[in-house]
C-alpha cells in the first residue's frame, strides 16, 4: 500500500461521512414537525456533512494537484453563518408562538428577545417604557 492509496482511502472515507451526515440532515429537515426541531437538522448534521466533503476536497487538492485554500474560506463561512441562521429561526419561532412557549422571564427587564413589558404592563415591579 502506497501513500497515494492511503490518501485515496482517507478521501473516500471523508466523502462517505460527508454524504451520510448531509443525508441525515436533509431527512431531518423533511421529517421533523416544528421549527425548533427542524433547525437542528441542517445546522448540526448538514454542517458536519458539508465540512467533511470540503475536507475531502482539500485533501485531494493538496495531494494530487496544486493546493487550494478556497475550501477553508467556504468552511469558515459555513460555520459562521449556520449558527446565526439557526438563532434567527429560533427567534422567529419564539415570537410567532409556533413552538413550546419559553419559560417565564426572570425579574429583570427582558428575557432573550421577548419583552415582559408587552405582556405585564400592570406589574408595579417592572419599569415602564419611556
Amino acid at each position: 500500500m502506497t501513500l497515494t492509496d492511503l490518501i485515496e482511502i482517507v478521501i473516500a472515507v471523508a466523502l462517505v461521512i460527508g454524504a451520510v451526515f448531509t443525508l441525515i440532515g436533509s431527512v431531518g429537515l423533511m421529517k421533523l414537525d416544528t421549527a425548533m426541531k427542524r433547525m437542528h437538522a441542517p445546522t448540526k448534521a448538514a454542517t458536519l456533512g458539508i465540512g467533511a466533503l470540503l475536507m475531502a476536497s482539500m485533501i485531494h487538492s493538496f495531494a494530487f494537484g496544486s493546493g487550494s485554500l478556497k475550501e477553508v474560506l467556504i468552511m469558515a463561512f459555513l460555520f459562521v453563518t449556520a449558527p446565526i441562521s439557526a438563532n434567527f429561526i429560533a427567534k422567529v419561532a419564539i415570537h410567532r408562538g409556533q413552538d413550546v412557549p419559553p419559560p417565564s422571564p426572570p425579574n429583570d427587564q427582558t428575557w432573550s428577545t421577548l419583552n415582559p413589558l408587552d405582556e405585564a404592563i400592570d406589574d408595579p415591579e417592572l419599569p415602564t417604557r419611556s
